[in-house]
């Protein structure tokens, strides 16, 4: 007996070190999923939830989680600035400030969408031009967002600059029952949330985004610097899949209103009419991004010095 384990024994070594080598092999090839986050029940992160459905990410061989479902984008970055999160759908004004400040490490991989916001009063309002909106309160998701500059360049261009309305933050989450319980007037937010008010036939809308700046840029989808630049393979493929989700949102409109249906718990008419108001585009313009560069800078949010450089060194190319 005592012989044969030790004659076998060379055997069973190289037999157990073949097995450690294939299962190193393999973990290091399927590495740690990528931790991906994206705001709560936001429709502009729909290309997100395409690819979670129709399994895009497999497809391009990277393992996805969900890590971080957030209710506005400034908490999203303190998840990144604790290293907590790879990935992340958010407002391109987050991820400006976040990277200007110093409070996160993040790279922009794609845009995501174009407009997709709306100004929304109750439905007896009788309010008719923005200069209505003098010496009201209207919400904002939050300082610096998107939702924040459209406001704020609405009243300029409305020639409302000083001692205007008083402006407010609330989540998106809970502006509706705000709106209708009389304690704001007004709140601009990301889509579903003015549909749901239109569908719930308490609110109206006041002005769609696009009507106070066209085309505006919007969500972007950031990674961190240092997955990057450890993974630049996954990115890759992060990004093909979310080519891939927005070019199925582009033919597959109906499918993808249950899709988006699943990922905000809203309803089917809310989530269709949403739709409508947001451009799905993987393209960020530079002149606008510039363009919000100088309101962030001229509101004290940043001191970006050399904005051009600033945004060419937060892009990949």
């Amino acid at each position: 007996m005592t012989l044969k384990i030790v004659r076998n024994k060379p055997c069973l070594l190289f037999f157990f070190s073949l097995l450690f080598i294939f299962s190193c092999g393999a973990s290091e090839k399927e590495g740690a999923p990528v931790r991906l986050a994206y705001l709560q029940s936001d429709l502009h992160h729909l290309p997100a939830f395409v690819a979670l459905e129709k399994g895009f990410y497999q497809e391009e061989g990277v393992t996805v989680e969900v890590s971080g479902i957030f209710k506005a984008g400034p908490e999203m970055m303190s998840g990144f600035g604790a290293g907590s999160l790879d990935m992340g759908y958010v407002g391109l004004a987050p991820a400006l400030v976040a990277v200007a400040n110093k409070t996160a490490r993040i790279k922009v991989l794609s845009q995501v969408n174009k407009n997709g916001s709306a100004l929304v009063v109750r439905k007896d309002a009788p309010y008719r031009k923005i200069t209505d909106l003098n010496k009201k309160v209207i919400a904002i998701p939050g300082h610096a967002t998107i939702q924040d500059f459209l406001i704020r360049k609405a009243l300029i261009d409305a020639g409302i600059e000083n001692n205007g309305p008083t402006i407010i933050t609330i989540k998106p989450p809970e502006m509706i029952a705000v709106l209708t319980s009389d304690q704001i007037d007004a709140f601009i937010a990301w889509e579903p949330y003015p549909s749901l008010a239109v569908t719930r036939d308490t609110a109206k809308i006041f002005r769609y985004s696009k009507d106070i700046w066209p085309d505006h840029p919007c969500c972007v989808l950031v990674v961190s610097t240092e997955f990057m630049e450890k993974n630049p393979v996954q990115v890759a493929s992060l990004r093909k899949a979310h080519l891939k989700s927005i070019a199925y949102i582009e033919n597959n409109r109906q499918e993808v209103i249950d899709i988006g249906v699943t990922f905000t718990g809203m309803d089917k008419r809310a989530v269709a009419l949403a739709l409508q108001n947001i451009d799905y585009d993987h393209t960020l313009t530079t002149s606008q991004a510039l363009e919000y560069i100088d309101f962030l800078n001229n509101l004290g949010y940043t001191t970006i010095t050399q904005p051009q450089s600033f945004f060419q060194s937060l892009t990949i190319n």
